[in-house]
């Protein structure tokens, strides 16, 4: 897996004009019912925060391609779950994986709206928790609220590590991280004031 992780982190190098339909599909993957547990999405996306960090790759560009990876693939998880759930329970992953369900359900039913922003950042159920939030009818409104600013929070924070390692690695200067940074702790503070003042209500 390493091999084949640090081959593809060297094809991108090599072509940098197709980096953001790479970082797009593995986005997609890793936010993908199912298929994000069996995908290392999260390698990938610190490769491409490497190349980011050398000056090979956009951060913007890059960012922007994983939000909408991981918006079309929790919004996909929701559909599936939404309209096709007397499938889940025949689904031979998860007759092999039952408590993955059970997990992910019960995570939601604590979390509530909250549960597909926290969900993105939990590798054990983040690959079930939108699949979950359609199978319980959460409306299709506040369910997309959730998935597009939770997005916008988990894209630059899984390509900011891979930055910083790229930056220290190639001496470079790491105050050019503090507007990606800034954006990050910005849309985080949006997220809480608008779900405290919805919790309010």
């Amino acid at each position: 897996m390493t091999e084949l992780f640090e081959q593809l982190l060297d094809w991108i190098r090599h072509n940098p004009d197709w980096a953001g339909l790479v970082v797009f599909a593995m986005a997609l993957a890793e936010s993908l019912a199912i298929v994000g547990v069996l995908v290392p999405g999260v390698i990938i996306l610190f490769g491409a925060g490497i190349l980011i960090g050398t000056g090979v790759l956009n951060f913007w560009t890059m960012c922007l391609w994983a939000v909408a990876g991981a918006i079309l693939g929790d919004g996909l998880s929701y559909w599936l779950g939404h309209h096709f759930e007397y499938l889940t329970e025949r689904w031979h992953w998860f007759r092999l994986h039952p408590d993955h369900l059970k997990n992910g359900i019960r995570f939601f039913e604590r979390y509530g709206d909250l549960s597909v922003a926290l969900g993105r950042f939990f590798g054990p159920i983040r690959a079930v928790v939108p699949l979950i939030a359609g199978l319980l009818h959460m409306p299709p409104r506040r369910f997309y609220v959730a998935n597009v600013l939770s997005a916008l929070v988990w894209a630059p924070a899984y390509l900011l590590p891979g930055m910083l390692f790229g930056e220290i690695g190639s001496s470079g200067d790491w105050r050019r991280l503090a507007i990606p940074f800034a954006a990050v702790a910005v849309i985080v503070i949006a997220w809480w004031l608008y779900h405290h003042l919805r919790r309010d209500r």
